[in-house]
């Protein structure tokens, strides 16, 4: 079968216009992606992957005034309420049209393909152990769950607890919703593998983030699991 292999750049839009220009320019039957991720899941370690089934914007908001007196927001006559809030922030859907829809619809979580995730599911039983380089650790590969992406880098414990007990979200990105989106309207079968480089907030008080030390060997976990998925397809 014929792959095609490239890389989208940081952050959503850069995502999104690099996978809409490779659909638009090449016969693409289905978009696998592999990459790195902040966890959000206190069950999850550095270097464990996840393949989550579906995926949601957290910073898709709006942002409000406190009332005068301090005790609410000031929410505009325009917004419903669908989830908590996290101070001014209020987290609001998105709206994304089907290449077979006419209307814009409201989306809280796109899909990620049943199939590519019946696949995923068969490779990693037959993966066997992957054992991290840098720890000795037999790393976690699970499918399922809820994934969440935004333009922001994810390093603080407060808003990853709020983003993993609002959307269960066992990681967090800048890039894999936007390609869900993506994929979303044009009607194209989309998975994605993501290892975590970071703990997106929750390491040791002490502690720095340490995407820098981890992300290289966190992405060989990564795409060694992105192969198995494609030697079953």
């Amino acid at each position: 079968k014929d792959i095609v292999v490239f890389e989208t750049g940081i952050s959503m839009v850069n995502a999104a216009m690099a996978l809409q220009l490779a659909l638009e320019r090449l016969p693409i039957s289905h978009v696998l992606f592999a990459g790195v991720a902040g966890g959000t899941d206190p069950a999850l370690r550095v270097g464990d992957v996840v393949i989550p089934e579906q995926w949601a914007y957290h910073s898709e908001a709006a942002y409000f005034n406190p009332t005068p007196d301090g005790k609410d927001w000031m929410k505009a006559d325009y917004f419903t309420k669908r989830y908590p809030n996290y101070g001014m922030i209020f987290p609001a859907d998105m709206f994304a049209v089907r290449a077979s829809k006419e209307r814009f619809e409201r989306v809280a979580y796109f899909p990620v393909d049943a199939s590519l995730l019946d696949v995923a599911r068969r490779a990693v039983k037959k993966l066997g152990p992957v054992i991290s380089a840098k720890t000795g650790r037999e790393i976690t590969v699970s499918v399922g769950g809820v994934g969440v992406t935004g333009t922001v880098f994810l390093d603080n414990r407060d808003y990853r607890k709020f983003v993993h007990d609002t959307w269960g979200a066992r990681c967090a990105d800048m890039e894999t919703t936007a390609y869900a989106h993506v994929c979303y309207t044009n009607e194209i079968p989309f998975l994605a593998v993501r290892a975590l480089s970071d703990l997106a907030g929750g390491q040791d008080h002490s502690e720095l983030n340490v995407i820098d030390a981890n992300e290289g060997i966190s992405s060989v976990h990564a795409v060694k699991v992105l192969r198995a998925i494609l030697r079953e397809m």
